[in-house]
């Protein structure tokens, strides 16, 4: 993973999964998905789509694109949808690997400051506090 990741930031120059998605063609919509549901990736007609609901925060609207970008790299042939559940920690793996790879793309490249923790790392990159447990 971590290898596909510093391929695409040194492709586009970037770890903005917003300018890597539409560099690798996908399209980006943003529409009200209702409560539970953030974002969503799909393929119809040899398109690729992500959905980013409507009324996330600017943090939230990186992870989420950031983590379908993620099915799209991580697992080829699958639509994913990534809906919100009790716990953020209940998910499959395909969720797991996909907010993993979402953390590590917001933070390639950087790395705590001297004396900085990396949950203030993480924080400073944008990746949502609940999902920073999956960058380990």
């Amino acid at each position: 993973m971590d290898k596909l990741i510093v391929k695409l930031v040194r492709k586009f120059q970037t770890n903005d999964p917003f300018v890597i998605a539409q560099g690798i063609g996908i399209h980006i919509r943003y529409a009200d998905l209702g409560e539970r549901t953030r974002g969503l990736y799909y393929k119809k007609l040899r398109r690729r789509f992500i959905v980013i609901h409507d009324q996330l925060s600017d943090d939230w609207s990186r992870f989420v694109c950031a983590h379908e970008l993620g099915h799209d790299r991580l697992h080829p042939g699958f639509s994913r949808f990534w809906l919100d559940e009790q716990s953020f920690f209940n998910v499959g793996k395909f969720e797991r690997q996909a907010n993993k790879f979402a953390a590590r793309l917001l933070t390639a490249g950087d790395s705590p400051k001297n004396g900085e923790a990396i949950a203030d790392m993480l924080r400073r990159n944008g990746v949502p506090e609940e999902m920073q447990t999956f960058y380990f």
